[in-house]
């Protein structure tokens, strides 16, 4: 291609350069066009004249170079290219002037250009470049030469790269076969588990096959058995409901029988009622004549009042009437049932109830709280109650005790479980005494006097049901 693409100038072929020697005849030559340029000696020339262009003096450098030659280097080539090209094209003494430059640069291979000849180790390329520049004797042929060999590189080039190309899908052909053989490896191992899991699968139907024909012979002769089965439960039920009948019959004879026997009884306890009541005068007669015998006198004072007022540190007497009357019981209706006793006397563990019931109290609310509730209780019941705490010395400033409610502290030295077993012992036998306590120790020991042992919860239960 020319060394101008968008213009299409000619000059003179064979121009004498300026200051080369044999740069060419002092004889005019006829213009001959301007050679067509391999792309690569295009842009080798371009450069070879962008890097000189800045060396040359200021009125040397045509006007339209002047502004390309101030860029920098790699700006150079690139952005001023046309321009560069078109100015070697259109002025010859602007290329005899860069050809002085670039030839001195270019040392021997310079030289051996300007002479026509070409070193065989020497760049075609380069030597193109420099001979379009030159312009010796044969520098179209050298253009021409360089032309075919970078012709020549190229198709090598794309040889090499058909080649590379080549072997790349050889590579692949070869890595495809390899995988290939792999898969086919495990297909057939495939194959052969699948053949394998085939047979024991048929093995597997063969055995199910047997067994579900077993099943279905059992299945037969269940419904045959069962058909029987059916048969006899529908004569057994027809036999129960002849039963039946006959007891209803029965029954009825004997709901009969029952009425007559219930109104013979009711005469009976009638004239039972009458002895008894007769039988209870009697004895009310006898206990009043025994009283006036004995001159006994009202008492004001019961035995708990004198275990308070004494306080003594004797051992009680042996315990008085058998255990017998003793029951341990955590069931808190069992409360109500001793309470409605005749004469009952409940003793509580104060502190015991207190904290296991409300414990978060302050003692002073703790003891208010449950002497209010016994105070509720020996309202609804009338029976005696006793409450002890413990207490080295007797609390002053208490509020006065709820009627039929008796407030004791033990004194010192003294426990409180101490006074309630002397509580216990100083009832008479055959007294009903309910002690309150969760303590074992307490329990046990008013257990084998014949008291009533119950458990703190029974209490606090009844209380809040108040």
């Amino acid at each position: 291609m020319p060394l101008t693409e968008p213009h299409d100038h000619h000059s003179s072929a064979e121009e004498p350069v300026v200051g080369v020697p044999g740069a060419g005849e002092d004889a005019p030559t006829p213009v001959e066009p301007e050679p067509t340029l391999p792309e690569p000696v295009r842009q080798r020339i371009v450069t070879l004249t962008a890097a000189v262009l800045p060396g040359l003096p200021a009125d040397e450098v045509p006007v339209p170079l002047r502004r390309v030659a101030k860029f920098a280097p790699n700006r150079r080539a690139r952005l001023g290219a046309p321009a560069i090209a078109a100015q070697l094209t259109a002025d010859p003494l602007f290329r005899q002037r860069v050809t002085a430059r670039v030839l001195a640069d270019a040392g021997d291979l310079g030289a051996a250009v300007v002479e026509g000849t070409a070193p065989a180790a020497a760049d075609p390329v380069e030597v193109a470049a420099l001979a379009y520049l030159a312009r010796p004797r044969g520098w179209r042929e050298l253009i021409e030469a360089s032309g075919e060999a970078v012709r020549a590189e190229a198709d090598s080039a794309v040889v090499a790269e058909l080649v590379r190309e080549a072997e790349q899908r050889a590579a692949r052909a070869e890595h495809d076969r390899a995988v290939a053989r792999v898969e086919a490896e495990k297909l057939r191992d495939e194959l052969a588990r699948v053949r394998e899991e085939l047979g024991q699968l048929r093995e597997e139907a063969r055995q199910l096959a047997r067994t579900l024909r077993e099943t279905q012979a059992r299945e037969r002769k269940a419904t045959e058995l069962l058909a029987t089965e059916r048969g006899r439960a529908a004569r057994a039920a027809a036999d129960a409901d002849a039963e039946l009948r006959r007891a209803r019959a029965r029954l009825a004879e004997a709901e009969a029988a029952a009425g007559v026997a219930r109104a013979s009884a009711k005469e009976a306890r009638s004239v039972d009622d009458a002895r008894l009541w007769l039988l209870l005068e009697t004895i009310g007669q006898a206990a009043v004549g025994l009283r006036r015998e004995l001159a006994l006198d009202p008492v004001d004072k019961l035995p708990a009042d004198f275990v308070a007022d004494a306080f003594a540190d004797q051992p009680g007497t042996a315990p008085a009437g058998p255990a017998t009357r003793a029951r341990d019981t955590d069931d808190p209706a069992r409360l109500d049932q001793l309470l409605a006793l005749p004469r009952a006397h409940l003793v509580v563990d104060g502190y015991n109830v207190t904290k296991r019931g409300f414990g978060e109290m302050s003692l002073e609310q703790q003891r208010k709280r449950l002497i209010t509730g016994l105070g509720g209780i020996a309202a609804q019941t009338g029976d005696e109650v006793t409450v002890v705490f413990d207490g080295a010395e007797r609390i002053h400033g208490l509020p006065p005790a709820p009627r039929g409610v008796r407030v004791l502290f033990s004194r010192k030295g003294e426990t409180a479980d101490e006074l309630i077993r002397r509580l216990v012992r100083a009832e008479p036998a055959g007294r009903p005494v309910v002690v309150v306590s969760s303590d074992r120790e307490v329990a046990d020991g008013v257990r084998r006097h014949g008291a009533y042992p119950l458990g703190a919860d029974s209490l606090l239960r009844r209380l809040a049901r108040s």
